[in-house]
């Protein structure tokens, strides 16, 4: 196969798993960089070429956004170690607008809990009589 052909069938498959939501979760991702892997390109090609497509396409990339979470987490924690309603919400808002309407509310949200989880960057900064972390995890039954 040519290196033309090549890049013709990786951009083909990303457009064929992005073609009904204009967005690419991880699994997709995985699954692109195998058959990258498959045709002898490299990974770091593979997601050099996801990211262009991408970039070209207008698709949005859960990688990325993942990213942002985890930087935008950790400037937020970056003083005292804590997360307030005000930090939280100003994330959920930049995810949002990254996320291009491809995923609702709901879904943001829990994406950010987990990922606080996960980093370890959920200590919050609670109220005097209300924990908005505890009751936001509640709420979205996480």
């Amino acid at each position: 196969m040519s290196p033309d052909d090549i890049k013709k069938r990786i951009v083909n498959e990303i457009k064929a798993r992005a073609y009904d939501d204009k967005y690419i979760d991880r699994n997709e991702e995985r699954e692109i960089v195998l058959i990258s892997a498959e045709l002898g390109v490299t990974v770091e090609s593979a997601l050099a070429a996801l990211n262009q497509v991408c970039d070209e396409f207008g698709y949005v990339l859960e990688s990325r956004v993942q990213k942002q979470i985890e930087d935008q987490l950790a400037t937020a924690a970056g003083n005292d170690g804590k997360i307030d309603r005000r930090e939280f919400d100003l994330i959920f808002g930049n995810v949002k607008r990254a996320m291009a309407g491809k995923k609702p509310d709901r879904d943001i949200k829990k994406m950010i809990v987990r990922t606080m989880d996960d980093t370890g960057h959920n200590k919050v900064r609670t109220g005097w009589f209300s924990d908005w972390y505890a009751a936001l995890k509640k709420e979205l039954g996480v």
